[in-house]
């Protein structure tokens, strides 16, 4: 069974309150991308998947191949109720922090929903500021379809942005590594600098600035 926390999260400090699993109406599953690279905004999805038409072999966009996610990615966009992909920019990382960005990116994930849910599931153990009942189930991307869903998405949209970060900025290898710590990409902020969507305080990053 994953690990499972409860809360209705209608103020800064989400509350602990008990409520039925089977709660009537539509299901959001959330996930984000881009919490540990040194570049790049923090992308969050949330999902409505559609029980008439199910989608095989969603998992973690992690144990997917990036071909799978692909091709997942396309299905998602055509069979879901309805889907929302946002992000937190560089600028509200470093103002912040990467934990309040993130969760900042799932909100306007589920804000963009064009149906809105009766409640939210999100991958981790934190949840986002919501006037929703939500829930934070760890490895949830693993476990819950619509998670699975949503974590492919947001995936996929920040690979894309990597891919043409390095058109703009060829060398720091963006396609290849997608902005994580790699010693290619170390290698390359000592000898270039930081480039403007690099995270300036991120060590790494704030190391060259200095």
């Amino acid at each position: 069974m994953p690990s499972r926390k409860y809360s209705k999260v209608n103020v800064s400090v989400a509350r602990q309150v008990a409520f039925a699993w089977d709660l009537p109406g539509l299901v959001a599953g959330v996930d984000e991308a881009g919490r540990g690279p040194l570049a790049g905004p923090v992308v969050a999805a949330a999902v409505i998947l559609d029980d008439l038409h199910p989608i095989k072999g969603l998992n973690d966009s992690k144990k997917l191949t990036a071909l799978r996610r692909e091709k997942l990615f396309d299905e998602i966009r055509a069979k879901a109720l309805c889907c929302s992909v946002a992000q937190a920019s560089v600028e509200e990382i470093d103002r912040l922090n990467i934990l309040q960005a993130t969760l900042l990116a799932m909100r306007r994930a589920v804000e963009g929903l064009r149906l809105k849910p009766a409640k939210v599931l999100v991958d981790g153990n934190r949840l986002p500021v919501l006037d929703i009942y939500a829930e934070a189930i760890v490895r949830g991307d693993a476990t819950v379809p619509a998670i699975s869903a949503a974590s492919i998405l947001a995936k996929v949209t920040r690979d894309r942005w990597c891919a043409e970060l390095d058109q703009q900025y060829p060398v720091y290898g963006f396609a290849a590594h997608k902005g994580y710590g790699t010693a290619e990409h170390l290698a390359a902020l000592r000898v270039h600098g930081a480039c403007p969507e690099h995270r300036k305080t991120f060590a790494p990053v704030a190391q060259v600035l200095v």
